[in-house]
């Protein structure tokens, strides 16, 4: 069974779930459930979550859908009751995560997709159970710098050095502008002010908008890629694509692969390493609070460390 939604808009899976009669809603819920329909109850989740949060990025709808069907397949494998699940079958999916290598924070991610599953779930009063109420990963004894580490100024030069220009502005743009995965494929050329020397996000993390400011080097870059019309995207594909591409070309030119959100890191540590104040980083990368920024002071302080390679 599969739920033939109207898709046209980023409401119309909300609009459509919620045009239901109650009891309409309950029935398909409750049968996507009992004939593991996962796709129709990721449609549910996803109507839920817009329904209630408006404007949700694309990569946060992904990561929810993701975390409810890796649930949803342990669920089925384990023969665990969906819609009453007991306490020791979410604490038991959550060890079999940690077991198989997924680190705190991907666990957490996982679990957030679960749990917006169950609020979907409840919504359609296909149950009352909150079954990952008092479920958690592991603790994370790592320091947030030790998690994970920027890329080498020395490996994004020999990136950039061995990169087409559609890839020199991808890497521009995570390295030097700080955009988000999502944020860049998203990009239009109609966002790129080459006069002002700027780009606008639009419905960043949390829906916002920011204005960045652009490097020469990126500037000449996006100039080189060649303008196009506005509503067309200067990067495109998705997420998972950019860092796929990016995967690739750091196995080909020997460099580790830290992620494409490792990039990121490297804009913010290169502003605090220039001397900019973690304010002007925080509003620079998007940031909500400047707390989340002081991680970059860390990894750009490398005083310690060359103290005890000269001693």
């Amino acid at each position: 069974m599969t739920l033939d939604l109207y898709r046209h808009g980023a409401l119309a899976p909300s609009r459509a779930w919620a045009a239901l009669p109650p009891e309409e809603r309950r029935r398909r819920a409750v049968a996507a459930v009992a004939t593991q329909d996962t796709e129709t109850l990721l449609d549910l989740l996803e109507a839920h979550h817009v329904r209630t949060h408006g404007h949700v990025s694309p990569e946060t709808l992904r990561k929810y859908r993701l975390g409810a069907r890796t649930w949803l397949a342990y669920a089925a494998d384990q023969a665990v009751k969906v819609l009453h699940p007991e306490g020791e079958d979410t604490d038991l999916w959550v060890r079999s995560l940690e077991a198989a290598g997924k680190s705190p924070a991907s666990v957490g991610v996982l679990l957030a997709g679960a749990r917006a599953l169950y609020a979907a779930l409840r919504w359609a009063k296909a149950t009352k159970d909150t079954p990952f109420t008092d479920t958690r990963p592991r603790k994370d004894k790592r320091r947030p710098w030790d998690k994970r580490q920027p890329y080498p100024d020395a490996d994004v030069q020999q990136l950039l050095d061995a990169a087409p220009v559609e890839m020199r502005v991808l890497l521009r743009l995570g390295g030097i502008a700080g955009l988000r995965a999502s944020e860049i494929t998203g990009l239009t050329w109609g966002a790129v002010d080459f006069d002002g020397g700027a780009l606008t996000v639009v419905n960043g993390k949390g829906g916002k908008t920011r204005r960045v400011l652009l490097s020469a080097s990126l500037l000449a870059d996006l100039r080189a890629l060649g303008v196009q019309a506005p509503d067309a995207l200067v990067i495109g594909r998705t997420p998972e694509a950019a860092r796929a591409r990016l995967r690739t070309l750091c196995k080909r030119v020997g460099v580790p692969y830290l992620g494409l959100h490792a990039l990121r890191h490297t804009a913010g540590t290169r502003l605090v390493r220039a001397g900019f104040q973690l304010q002007d980083v925080a509003e620079h990368l998007g940031h909500s609070d400047v707390q989340t920024a002081r991680t970059y002071g860390k990894w750009a302080d490398d005083r310690l460390k060359d103290h005890m390679r000269q001693n």
